[in-house]
């Protein structure tokens, strides 16, 4: 009887012992979850500080906005300067190629930490404003959806566009309405994401040239995004610049209604890929090279896991900052002055609604997060240049 019983109080022990491991383990998986919103990734990861010395090519229409505003946000919270564009301007000096003295104070300051805002790349004048070790990285995105949202938001603007009642008719004979010696005005009509890399447009599709040009991307850029795949895309950044969760943790920014989004017939589709092949091929390249650097450094079961937190982390901050749910409202909907986007051509682009009654920290969190990027620009340039003018937003009195 002694012997049973001491049996049982063995056995009870054991099984004591193996819940409290169970609830431990339980417990350090949520520790674990916790601490990676504010430290970066753990697992073959290379330690070290975090990357605070950034150049970010913002390519156009590609989701480049929702990236600068990552950066906008963790380049406020580090206190870290920002190469911003000069005086009243908006962009360093775009469609010409990048100068050096298109950045306001770089006749002061040797270097600046970030810079993120539109310019044509040109590396020996971009080196003279941001330091050697810079992490240079860009996106892209499918060239048929972003000359179709080229379209829609620079109607008005290019002249290739003005005189085409729509992009199916454009792109049928878009030697009728695109004038190769009006590149400057015409930059978003062809080959723009080609164009913005510092190249020509209009450049013949010679293998040897496009090869070589591809390269030169591959050389200069440590990472290119791709807008179709942005939450991947996001996972790997973090990786390479070692960020905490919530710093690349991000609302979309910049983006249109659906009903200011034209569908196109599989022939305009195919249309689009050869009027922008050079765009085409730049993508295809880099497509592939994101799933290759995925799969070596990830694989897919912890590329599933690391994408559903940060996309369970972005669902935790809608319910917390926005208003129905999170939903995206157009410009008439949108209560506060300071949130209310740009509007370009015959976009339709959206914004956000911040819950009421937040307190000042989650509100100034909050409001980071879903600030149009012309607002976060004149908002850092005051930070940055408090004795100087502020940049004039003149949309934001309508």
């Amino acid at each position: 009887m002694v012997s049973t019983l001491g049996g049982l109080q063995r056995y009870f022990r054991v099984i004591l012992l193996l819940l409290l491991a169970l609830t431990l383990l339980v417990l350090a998986r949520f520790l674990l979850t916790d601490l990676e919103l504010v430290t970066p990734l753990f697992g073959g990861q290379a330690k070290g500080p975090p990357v605070t010395n950034i150049m970010f090519l913002k390519t156009h229409k590609t989701a480049s906005s929702t990236v600068l505003n990552i950066l906008y946000r963790f380049a406020e919270t580090h206190n870290l300067s920002v190469a911003l564009p000069a005086g009243l301007h908006v962009h360093l000096g775009y469609p010409r190629l990048f100068l050096a003295r298109y950045v306001e104070g770089v006749e002061l300051q040797q270097h600046f930490n970030i810079m993120c805002n539109h310019l044509r790349f040109n590396l020996p004048e971009v080196q003279k404003v941001m330091p050697n070790n810079t992490f240079y990285f860009s996106i892209l995105r499918n060239p048929v959806f972003q000359l179709e949202s080229s379209f829609i938001y620079y109607k008005t603007y290019t002249p290739a566009f003005l005189r085409a009642p729509s992009l199916d008719a454009f792109l049928a004979s878009p030697r009728t309405f695109y004038n190769d010696s009006r590149l400057l005005k015409n930059v978003y009509a062809k080959n723009n994401m080609w164009f913005d890399f510092g190249f020509d447009p209009n450049a013949p599709r010679e293998e040897g040239y496009v090869r070589a040009r591809i390269a030169e991307v591959e050389r200069r850029f440590q990472l290119v995004l791709i807008a179709e795949h942005l939450d991947e895309s996001l996972v790997l950044l973090r990786r390479r610049l070692r960020w905490a969760l919530d710093d690349v943790v991000a609302f979309r920014i910049n983006a249109r209604s659906a009903r200011s989004v034209t569908r196109l017939a599989p022939e305009t589709r195919e249309r689009a890929r050869s009027w922008c092949a050079l765009d085409w091929r730049l993508y295809e390249h880099f497509n592939r090279s994101l799933w290759g650097q995925l799969r070596a450094e990830l694989g897919p079961r912890r590329l599933r896991g690391e994408v559903e937190r940060l996309r369970a982390r972005r669902r935790e901050l809608a319910t917390l900052c926005l208003q129905d749910g999170g939903e995206p409202k157009n410009r008439t909907q949108i209560r506060d002055l300071r949130l209310r986007p740009y509007q370009s051509g015959r976009a339709d682009i959206l914004g956000y609604n911040l819950r009421p009654g937040l307190d000042n920290q989650t509100l100034r969190v909050c409001q980071r997060l879903v600030m149009p990027e012309l607002q976060y620009m004149a908002h850092l340039y005051a930070l940055q240049f408090p004795e100087k003018p502020r940049k004039n937003i003149p949309f934001l009195g309508e």
